[in-house]
């Protein structure tokens, strides 16, 4: 079954969660890459912080599991979009990188993604 997935990355810190069918929290199970000062000022989009975030164990097998659940979700009675919301601290490490793991999984499985990083371009938070 081939569905319509929305993923969304954010970050607590910044505002709430937005609103989804399945939202994924990032803070507290998996290593922050914000707290490496060589990590801290970039984002998703730099291949440090990927590697850092996908070599973090567990996080595949999440991707993995949150792709069944959203091959679940689609194959319901109900039509429209699936939407999956990631989140993280700031928005700019975990969760865009999961965002767009997750994305690359679903298109190998036939499924219409698109990806949105609602934070990844903010500023740092300082804590």
């Amino acid at each position: 079954m081939t569905a319509v997935v929305e993923i969304v990355s954010f970050g607590y810190l910044h505002d709430a969660a937005p609103a989804a069918h399945l939202t994924i929290d990032l803070r507290h199970h998996f290593r922050d890459p914000h707290v490496s000062p060589e990590l801290r000022c970039m984002t998703a989009a730099d291949e440090p912080v990927r590697t850092a975030v996908l070599n973090t164990p567990g996080i595949m097998a999440l991707v993995d599991a949150t792709a069944i659940a959203v091959t679940a979700f689609a194959s319901g009675p109900s039509a429209g979009a699936v939407i999956v919301a990631d989140g993280c601290a700031g928005g700019r490490h975990r969760a865009p990188t999961f965002a767009a793991a997750l994305a690359e999984r679903l298109r190998i499985d036939g499924h219409q993604v698109t990806v949105t990083h609602r934070d990844m371009a903010r500023p740092v938070v300082q804590r």
